[in-house]
């Protein structure tokens, strides 16, 4: 199975989508809403910003899922 290096983030607080690249050696764990200016943290239980607000979770994550 592939990595996916790409997310759509969206914001909580204004609903505000983009696509980003996700970093691919590490959990990104700020990330500032571009329309709302939100600083949005990771969800409790959540290592990073993807794997709560993306659409798919982080490249470390994806990795340890396809070990299983």
């Amino acid at each position: 199975m592939t990595i996916i290096l790409q997310s759509v983030l969206t914001c909580p607080q204004c609903g505000h989508r983009k696509a980003e690249t996700m970093p691919t050696d590490s959990c990104q764990f700020l990330y500032q809403c571009e329309q709302c200016q939100t600083v949005l943290r990771p969800a409790a239980g959540d290592c990073c910003v993807f794997c709560s607000y993306g659409s798919v979770p982080c490249p470390p994550k994806q990795a340890e899922h396809q070990g299983e």
